[in-house]
């Protein structure tokens, strides 16, 4: 497995999203983490990985950015190494979230993203996280809307989730549990 060149992702290309801005405006633009991009694949499916290092973004738990799936493409995550909190919301014709949730996922476990759905990857531990996901070859993550609401619906921080205020009549957070074995129908991912 070649893992070289990654896309790395870096602290100012988060700047809409972070919860701490005191912390930001002082901060460097320091790397947050490595997308190893098309690893395996078949052109209809992609492989990649992604290594998210223990940091802290001022009060909050490093996280990446978070996009949303068109059309109807889901994606399948497996955590390789580490843990991971994956916040997933949907959102209804208004901008508005109609659904939110949570799965806290560990090494063995699988988290599906639903289509339609955006998701934000959470690094809640001081241990790297290391995961996978196979996707549709041809998807390509939407980032506008999370960034226009200024992040996802929560953040995740050392006093436990916070509200974003940009969003209206946000429902409370539910939590869900990671699948324990990696489910054999993908169809979801075409």
């Amino acid at each position: 497995m070649n893992l070289t060149n990654p896309d790395i992702r870096y602290l100012y290309d988060l700047k809409g999203v972070i919860y701490d801005k005191k912390w930001f405006s002082s901060s460097d633009n320091i790397e947050l983490y490595y997308m190893y991009r098309g690893i395996k694949g078949d052109g209809s499916l992609r492989y990649d990985i992604t290594v998210i290092p223990p940091n802290m973004l001022g009060v909050e738990f490093t996280k990446t950015k978070g996009h949303y799936h068109p059309g109807n493409f889901g994606e399948l995550y497996l955590v390789l190494e580490g843990e991971a909190i994956y916040l997933m919301q949907k959102v209804d014709k208004n901008g508005e979230i109609e659904h939110i949730y949570a799965v806290k996922a560990t090494k063995g476990d699988s988290v599906i993203i639903p289509p339609k759905y955006g998701h934000i990857t959470i690094n809640p531990s001081n241990k790297d996280l290391k995961m996978a996901n196979w996707v549709n070859g041809s998807f390509k993550s939407i980032y506008e809307p999370i960034e226009r609401m200024g992040g996802g619906g929560y953040f995740y921080t050392i006093s436990g989730w916070i509200k974003n205020s940009n969003y209206k009549d946000l429902p409370e957070l539910e939590t869900k549990k990671p699948e324990k074995n990696i489910p054999t129908d993908l169809s979801f991912l075409k």
